[in-house]
């Protein structure tokens, strides 16, 4: 673990607990740094929130823009949240804004998202920036946030079941609460969205007056002849096709085209960020490392992905689809998983691929790997528990895998990353 989450860990409770007032006090009393940022995105959504940030980011970063952005989680160093007109955070700073927050906290006792998210709106309010870009952590609603009253542009990437400890597992509920980030006359950028979760959100718009721009209705976006077209109700865009991998990532980088065009990015500016755009541990393939360096010794691909809900493990299976059709390879799959997510489901998505399970142990609240074993065999997989990475990718060669993916969990892709200096996000 790193010093700065080992500090946090420390000094403060690594509950979740939705609720506004705690963050609103804690701000207050450092000067509502909140409403000091640039202008403000903010993004919601279940999954590809990481992905659209990152595409937008690498547009507005190519038209000469300083940006500053705020994600969660962290896959190897705490910093990689924060990141400053460009650079992350520095230790120094980010320790100086720790105990400036430490100093007023012991009224409010924050939660560590809490905690994070008041640091990060102080940093991005003390660094001369164009734009910021704020992603949710969990909801929206009464995700900590959620105190941007006034964003230059709200973003709900698609919505889906996830933390259904904290949100439930009716759609309609889960949708309203990540549409709870929309304001008052402020414009959106709506994904694709299933029926329920698009009636919600329109609901909350309504209500509002937000002006919404949906995906698949007043815009599109498709891969065509090696391009990404787009199409808006005045305009057409050839554009380059995104530098992440995957089908779904047609979707996100259509809403972030989407996003860009509102705030005034250039056209030329957003085909360079689709080329350029980086996000560690979504369908990255690892050309480093201990592990890269043991795959290739072996003639194989290695791929790691944070994904760790069906939605996501279904546009996993649709990335490794289209993988093998292009360049056929037998597949493993090493997978770990917080024990509170939806295994079964997850595995579901990888049934038809008759691809061997190896399933590991992570530092933190995973689910053991027995029992994540079967989980896979429950879902039809043939799967057997391991017990580190190591192992389990010795395994999975020693079967004659071609491309082994590592998945089901952003914490197991930080230890993945954080195994070598060479493969650490920047």
């Amino acid at each position: 673990m790193d010093p700065i989450s080992a500090r946090l860990l420390a000094r403060h409770p690594q509950k979740i607990d939705l609720s506004l007032d705690r963050i609103q006090r804690l701000l207050a009393a450092v000067g509502n740094p909140q409403d000091q940022l640039p202008p403000v995105v903010h993004v919601a959504g279940t999954n590809g929130k990481g992905s659209t940030v990152a595409f937008l980011r690498a547009m507005a970063e190519a038209d000469g823009w300083a940006v500053s952005v705020y994600t969660s989680p962290h896959l190897v160093r705490f910093n990689e949240r924060i990141r400053l007109a460009g650079c992350l955070i520095e230790d120094i700073e980010l320790e100086r804004i720790l105990d400036q927050l430490d100093g007023v906290d012991a009224d409010v006792r924050a939660t560590v998202f809490e905690m994070t998210t008041a640091a990060a709106f102080l940093a991005m309010a003390a660094v001369p920036a164009d734009l910021a870009i704020v992603e949710v952590g969990l909801g929206g609603l009464l995700d900590a946030t959620n105190v941007i009253d006034h964003p230059r542009l709200s973003v709900i990437t698609p919505v889906d079941l996830d933390h259904a400890e904290f949100l439930g597992t009716d759609l309609t509920g889960i949708a309203r609460e990540k549409a709870g980030i929309l304001k008052p006359g402020r414009p959106a950028v709506i994904a694709r969205q299933q029926d329920l979760a698009m009636e919600a959100i329109e609901t909350r718009a309504g209500e509002l007056g937000a002006p919404l721009s949906v995906l698949g209705r007043d815009f599109d976006a498709w891969a065509e002849r090696g391009r990404l077209t787009w199409q808006g109700e005045d305009r057409l865009l050839d554009l380059p096709l995104p530098a992440l991998v995957g089908p779904h990532q047609i979707d996100n980088a259509g809403l972030a085209v989407a996003a860009a065009l509102q705030l005034g990015l250039s056209v030329e500016a957003i085909g360079e960020g689709l080329r350029t755009a980086r996000w560690p541990a979504r369908m990255q393939p690892l050309t480093a490392g201990p592990y890269a360096d043991e795959a290739r010794i072996a003639g194989a691909e290695l791929w790691l992905d944070g994904g760790h809900n069906p939605h996501a493990a279904r546009a996993l299976a649709d990335a490794l689809t289209q993988l093998d059709l292009k360049a056929p390879r037998p597949l493993a799959l090493i997978a770990g998983m917080l024990a509170n997510k939806d295994a079964g489901g997850f595995f579901e998505a990888f049934s038809l691929f008759g691809a061997p399970v190896f399933t590991v142990p992570f530092e933190g609240a995973c689910r053991p790997p027995e029992d994540l074993a079967e989980a896979a065999r429950q879902a039809g997989l043939r799967a057997q528990a391991m017990p580190d990475v190591t192992t389990a990718l010795r395994a999975a060669l020693s079967e004659g895998a071609g491309r082994v993916l590592i998945c089901g969990s952003l914490y197991l892709a930080g230890e993945v990353l954080g195994a070598s200096p060479d493969t650490w996000p920047t």
